[in-house]
């Protein structure tokens, strides 16, 4: 069901731009609550609610903003959350959008590290195992939506299967920056007469002021944490770079942080490696931003700061990188989507992404779901009920969920 208050934001929000940054952290906690199946799962959350229901921003907006986010470093689907909370609540409504989609997730891996939250195998439940079916309808509702409109002629889908080829074939983050990079390439040199427009011009709430400073403050961090580690014992400060350059340097997001943080608190006796296995696992069965896993290393370390505190310094560290990366780079992409070369390429970029939605619509997405003829059956059912029906998310995850849940018996 759709509550009035909900929908009359989202038209509020479309008419006069600016949304109260308390229904921003409230739309992103409902996501943060309900969005599994990770990042690429998470795009397709973010569109059927802010594009599809509540048209916070445009089709192309929102395409070129995903695309802006892919080639940031840091978590992809948390940065893009940042820039829709940014578009409509300043600075604000970015650090509300952040704390609205990262809460849920975290405060569970931080109970888990306490040791209260899970028993047996979370992982392998039914009820998980239908949100991974869940996941499965939205991905797939945001490939038909995106595809109709950012790849209607032949030009724009032979790209976009392109760039799932490629995808499929190195499936990586370098075959993710490889694709984004040769149709961004490709679209500059042939689709200047099909360039999209820049889409609604929006006013982020971004001076350039304050993005030179998010872009000094992020290398400035970046540069001067190892060396302030290095010179003062503080194992706070130690743990705020470890965390901070693991966020900073990391493309692709997601699954990919985890080897880089293993190397940062195994060998060095923080964690122990059955540890943090045992949070890998819980993390791959709560909803929002993989990085969170970052809150139950804290929980978890051996010495202080840990407990709640160690959490908040890990979660603070490993995303205030995507925070400074987001704030400086809008202001900048704004100026540049509205030249005719750059929406050329990014015409070609936006295809390339539908590409990229659909090769990871298969994998993992679908390989991780998909087990039987009864998971197909519910995934089919819940994209009838997302595309057709235009039920919420909400309802369909917990259909999908108790599906899942009932098919375990059988």
């Amino acid at each position: 069901m759709r509550e009035a208050p909900d929908a009359s934001a989202g038209s509020t929000a479309h008419e006069s731009g600016r949304v109260r940054v308390e229904d921003i952290f409230l739309a992103f906690l409902k996501l943060g609550l309900t969005s599994f199946g990770g990042p690429v799962a998470h795009l397709g959350y973010f569109r059927a609610e802010f594009v599809a229901r509540r048209k916070w921003v445009d089709d192309k907006t929102y395409s070129d903003l995903v695309a802006l986010c892919q080639l940031l470093p840091g978590p992809a689907s948390s940065q893009v959350g940042i820039a829709l909370g940014i578009s409509r609540g300043g600075l604000r409504g970015g650090l509300a959008a952040w704390l609205g989609f990262m809460l849920p997730s975290a405060l569970a891996l931080i109970a888990f590290g306490y040791g209260v939250a899970y028993h047996g195998s979370v992982s392998e439940s039914g009820l998980i195992h239908g949100l991974k079916v869940a996941a499965v309808a939205v991905v797939a509702l945001a490939v038909w939506g995106m595809g109709k409109t950012l790849c209607p002629d032949p030009k724009r889908a032979s790209l976009a299967a392109l760039s799932a080829l490629i995808a499929l074939t190195s499936p990586n983050v370098t075959g993710q920056i490889t694709a984004i990079f040769l149709c961004g390439l490709i679209g500059r040199r042939t689709m200047s007469d099909i360039a999209a427009g820049a889409g609604a011009p929006h006013e982020f709430g971004v001076r350039k002021t304050a993005a030179i400073v998010a872009a000094v403050a992020f290398f400035g961090l970046l540069i001067g944490l190892p060396l302030l580690a290095q010179s003062v014992p503080s194992r706070a400060l130690a743990l705020l770079d470890s965390f901070y350059r693991s966020g900073a340097l990391v493309f692709g997001g997601g699954h990919v942080v985890l080897p880089l943080l293993r190397a940062e608190v195994v060998p060095s006796g923080w964690v122990t490696d059955s540890l943090f296995l045992a949070g890998y696992g819980a993390a791959q069965a709560v909803p929002g931003p993989l990085f969170t896993f970052a809150a139950y290393l804290g929980t978890v370390m051996k010495q202080p700061p840990n407990g709640w505190v160690g959490a908040i310094v890990c979660l603070v560290a490993i995303f205030l990188p995507s925070f400074l990366l987001v704030v400086s780079a809008l202001p900048l992409w704004q100026t540049l989507r509205e030249s005719r070369g750059t929406r050329a390429a990014l015409t070609g970029v936006n295809a390339g992404v539908v590409g990229l939605l659909l090769a990871a619509l298969y994998d993992p997405v679908w390989l991780a779901a998909i087990k039987s003829r009864a998971d197909f059956g519910l995934a089919l059912m819940s994209f009838i009920l997302l595309a057709f029906w235009k039920v919420s998310p909400i309802v369909v995850v917990v259909f999908a969920a108790v599906g899942g849940w009932l098919l375990s018996f059988g």
